[in-house]
């Protein structure tokens, strides 16, 4: 199947599996606005409510707490009729590990939303949870996220976790963040007059300021961020909340403050990322993980790193590139790009850590992008286009006028501009649009992950007595049951191929290339206990010959098991 067809099923899948007119409003027993934004308590309260009424889709695990006592919740998702969920493949999907990021929890709790009122309805979805699990943690980091819904901030500020730190070295902690000169609530910009500054007005829009050319004087100076010298350095807002930033405090690649700012004091040093690597660490069927953040519209994977790029193989590269291809296609102005080479060095991410550290195939989705301002394929909106956004769309509400306010150190200034709404987040009137997009992303990505059944069967008397079995084991997916990285490093578990006779014994095993084969790969020790080290591939198969001393009629029980598919077995007859 190629990449076009698989993109329609899944569209056809997500969307118009059951009759139209089901399909038009499929109501759930939850009510959920995504027109709006919640803080971490409603968040909870809204994932405890759908459990409630979906308990045998939904269970609700409590995974720890944030540094200041915040609940961490876990939705495992799956049926519970067709099985228990760590006997299933399972995606881990969480959001807004940076506190500002708040779209990206929106996005977890769509998933658990959508997912379960279309369970039963949608053919696509019920053999999704029918067959697969789902970890949601909507966000990673809660004292963040509240944080940045209680106090002043800017877009890009409350991005850390809450643990103190000395950011300036005068051994005082968090004693100089920003400050609300003006009283609205928000934190923006401030100017100064300057004979000699490098800003003017725009001559039709005093809101907007513009540089002015190199052998021009302008009128104003941007002072940056409000604020004051609350410790007498000499600086402003050099020592504000928190600094840790939770998508470095990873295991894999972690490097320290030096080298990777906000790293922490080692992996796992902060509570919410040590609880949950201690979750998926006791969930060994997770085949697939989703992190989305904000903002600039990428699916990213990894390395965070150049010199990582070499531990992932070829065969996993395009498993990446079909899967990230397929999210191009469903998610417009998003590119796929690898996170060292196209953004930015990571070190310690969350992503590295499933993939490079676990074997687990992983993206990073930044949910918002300036593209999707004017649906236009164009470049990055300008400041009147932007203004004109601002007017006619938002109602001003994501602008704060500006006002004089008088200033300790540099006097009058002028306070106001673009606020804490007006580049990160996805604007209200389209948050549903973008989540849906991610979530349809996300569930292909899950339902890629590896479904494993018994192909071809052969069964042949050698001799008196002696007889080989031969069996095909297929993987109809994308994403294989072990990655060529796990199966490189030693990751995890093998996959198991066992030949269990009701009477005799196994005498010899080998792997196969293919059907055509005559001579196998011995298994020297355990025949009938084969390890396949390197999985079923994607869209691939695995062979095995079994030599078995027995008698006709004789029943054979043959079964695979893998870490992060569904065991199967089948048995079969030693008769020609």
């Amino acid at each position: 199947m190629n990449t076009k067809t698989l993109i329609a099923t899944v569209v056809c899948g997500l969307l118009i599996a059951a009759p139209a007119p089901a399909q038009q409003f499929v109501p759930s027993k939850v009510d959920v606005a995504f027109n709006r934004y919640y803080t971490h308590g409603e968040i909870n309260a809204i994932m405890r409510e759908i459990a409630r009424a979906y308990p045998k889709l939904v269970k609700i695990e409590k995974i720890g707490e944030s540094r200041n006592g915040r609940d961490m919740l876990v939705a495992i998702v799956t049926n519970s009729e067709t099985g228990s969920d760590r006997d299933k493949p399972a995606m881990w999907m969480d959001g807004n590990v940076h506190g500002n990021e708040i779209q990206a929890a929106e996005a977890v709790l769509y998933t658990l939303w959508y997912a379960t009122k279309e369970f039963g309805n949608n053919e696509m979805l019920t053999s999704l949870l029918d067959n697969t699990a789902l970890y949601l943690l909507p966000s990673q980091n809660p004292d963040g996220r509240d944080y940045w819904f209680e106090h002043p901030n800017t877009p890009h500020s409350s991005r850390a976790g809450q643990r103190p730190v000395d950011n300036d070295g005068d051994g005082l902690f968090d004693e100089d963040g920003y400050d609300d000169l003006d009283g609205d609530g928000m934190i923006t910009q401030m100017w100064v007059r300057d004979p000699d500054g490098r800003w003017r007005r725009n001559i039709d829009d005093p809101r907007i300021f513009e540089r002015v050319p190199a052998d021009k004087k302008g009128e104003w100076t941007n002072l940056g961020w409000e604020g004051i010298d609350n410790d007498g350095d000499g600086r402003i807002n050099e020592d504000g909340i928190g600094s840790d930033d939770m998508n470095r405090n990873w295991p894999s690649d972690w490097q320290p403050n030096h080298v990777q700012f906000g790293a922490g004091e080692y992996p796992f040093s902060n509570p919410e990322p040590r609880a949950i690597g201690m979750f998926i660490l006791d969930h060994p069927n997770i085949a697939a993980a989703q992190s989305y953040h904000n903002t600039g519209g990428m699916i990213l994977r990894g390395p965070g790193a150049d010199y990582r790029g070499s531990e992932y193989p070829p065969e996993d590269n395009r498993v990446y590139d079909e899967l990230g291809r397929v999210g191009e296609d469903l998610l417009p102005y998003y590119n796929y790009w690898i996170i060292w080479k196209d953004l930015y060095t990571v070190h310690g991410g969350f992503v590295n850590w499933t993939a490079e550290g676990l074997g687990i195939f992983s993206f990073t989705n930044e949910l918002w992008t300036s593209g999707k301002y004017f649906q236009e394929d164009e470049n990055r909106p300008n400041s009147e286009q932007m203004m004109r956004f601002r007017d006619l769309l938002q109602f001003g509400k994501d602008f704060t006028p500006y006002t004089e306010v008088e200033h300790p150190e540099y006097g009058t200034v002028l306070v106001g501009g673009v606020n804490k709404w007006g580049s990160r987040n996805t604007p209200t009137f389209m948050l549903e649009e973008d989540s849906h997009r991610n979530f349809g992303f996300s569930m292909f990505h899950a339902d890629q992950m590896p479904q494993i059944r018994f192909g071809e069967v052969d069964v042949k008397q050698l001799g008196d007595g002696v007889w080989s079995v031969t069996a095909e084991v297929r993987n109809d997916r994308i994403i294989p049951t072990r990655s060529g990285l796990a199966a490189r490093k030693g990751i995890g578990r093998n996959d198991l191929f066992l030949c269990e006779p009701g009477r005799g014994d196994v005498v010899a095993a080998g792997m196969l290339e293919s059907w055509r084969d005559t001579s196998m790969d011995e298994v020297r020790h355990e025949p009938h206990r084969v390890q396949v080290e390197s999985g079923v591939p994607s869209r691939g198969s695995v062979i095995c010959r079994f030599i078995i001393a027995g008698n006709a009629g004789d029943d054979v029980t043959l079964r695979y098991l893998a870490e992060k598919a569904r065991d199967i077995e089948t048995v079969v007859r030693l008769e020609d």
